[in-house]
């Protein structure tokens, strides 16, 4: 399953290749990028484990930018 969401107040993109690496190394995730010109993060993981895997890609985003919220619909 792949899904985009959108980025409130991702800072540089310095942080968002730092999401992009952290995000990438967690179990499940197939794929990932994190655009700071676009605001936005695309991600794909095995959708049994979806939820779960987004679940941590937030915590490792606000480990990076506290400030940085991602936008769940």
């Amino acid at each position: 399953m792949k899904k985009v969401f959108k980025l409130e107040d991702l800072d540089c993109a310095n942080c968002a290749a730092k999401m992009e690496d952290a995000i990438r190394k967690l179990p499940g995730v197939q794929n990932v990028t994190v655009s700071f010109m676009t605001q936005k993060m695309s991600l794909e993981a095995e959708d049994e484990k979806f939820d779960e895997v987004l679940k941590s890609a937030v915590k490792c985003i606000a480990k990076v930018e506290p400030d940085c919220r991602v936008i769940l619909k």
